[in-house]
């Protein structure tokens, strides 16, 4: 599995484009957003957690979900002739995707600390990109989940679905407070309320709703990792 992890994370950092939109996108949403929430009266740490979140729950989205493109092109098939077992080509997926979540996280807390002046303490810091950086693993295994059901003509529609539910039902740029009581129900069910509550500790200093999101992250992972496998393994027997 090594090997294989060390190719995929090397064919994924040639791709520079895909690592330039992963970063671009989500600091030019914090820019284009920034000065006005904080207008608003929102703290500019805020706005960074909710955004960070965004960015990593996105790139790790899109790393799992090309494993449509994999599947349509017969690549899974022909991996499953080596010595490469299932899971580890699964857990390989996942750990590129969450190397790939990283500079998204990164790239936003830079700028709002460049830009917007956020000081944070080296332990604030940490929590901020580390934590965010973290809770993003369900996702990891979410983008995989909808691979093994997308296909590569219909997989946009599905991804592009899932995010816009995640980030604005979620609440990571809107405050589920604002939200209508049953639309706000229906946010905190979602696994990007609670990773949107880890980015947005840092401002509003809530470490224990920071465990208790931590908890429930956890708790989505064991779930979306078992639906991954089920249905990898389903896949598998078809083949």
């Amino acid at each position: 599995m090594t090997g294989y992890l060390t190719f995929e994370i090397r064919r994924t950092l040639r791709d520079a484009k895909f690592l330039l939109f992963a970063v671009a996108l989500p600091v030019g949403l914090y820019l284009l957003m920034a000065d006005r929430f904080i207008d608003q009266g929102a703290p500019a740490s805020y706005v960074m957690g909710g955004v960070a979140a965004f960015g990593a729950m996105k790139a790790a989205l899109d790393v799992g979900a090309r494993t449509a493109v994999e599947r349509g092109i017969g690549w899974q098939r022909q991996l499953r002739l080596t010595p490469l077992s299932g899971s580890g080509y699964l857990l390989a997926k996942a750990s590129v995707a969450m190397v790939v979540a990283l500079p998204p996280v990164a790239g936003v807390s830079l700028v709002a600390g460049l830009v917007s002046g956020v000081h944070l303490s080296a332990a604030g810091w940490a929590a901020a990109v580390l934590g965010v950086w973290a809770g993003t693993v369900p996702f990891a295994l979410l983008g995989l989940l909808i691979g093994q059901f997308a296909t590569a003509q219909n997989l946009q529609a599905y991804q592009g679905a899932v995010v816009l539910v995640l980030s604005f039902i979620g609440g990571l740029f809107i405050p589920v407070s604002t939200f209508p009581q049953a639309l706000a129900v229906v946010a905190k069910v979602l696994p990007s309320y609670w990773l949107a509550q880890v980015g947005h500790a840092t401002a509003l200093g809530g470490g224990a709703d920071s465990w208790q999101a931590a908890l429930v992250l956890a708790l989505y992972a064991l779930v979306l990792g078992a639906a991954v496998v089920v249905r990898y393994r389903r896949d598998t027997a078809r083949a």
